[in-house]
């Protein structure tokens, strides 16, 4: 990586903050803890496995790959992205 690549890479980094990568199961229990809970959710494609959520709590995002869709409280506002990335 090219010196501009790396400060382009850390600034991206920092600018979406901290990303808590955690289990399915754990996700759903923290999704479950909000009234109204924004979740965005990205199918799996020939590059990307796997069902993949965000969701922010306290200041945080969340994220959790899971090889089946999770499901959510009716609650939940439920977002379909094509795609996302996270600078993990």
């Amino acid at each position: 990586m090219t010196n501009g690549g790396a400060a382009a890479a850390i600034q991206a980094i920092k600018a979406a903050g901290a990303v808590v990568r955690i289990e399915p199961r754990d996700f759903v229990r923290l999704v479950e803890r909000q009234d109204a809970a924004l979740v965005v959710h990205a199918e799996p494609w020939l590059f990307r496995p796997g069902h993949r959520y965000l969701c922010g709590y306290k200041g945080l995002c969340f994220y959790a790959k899971s090889p089946t869709p999770l499901s959510f409280p009716g609650s939940t506002e439920l977002v379909h992205a094509r795609s996302f990335w996270i600078p993990i």
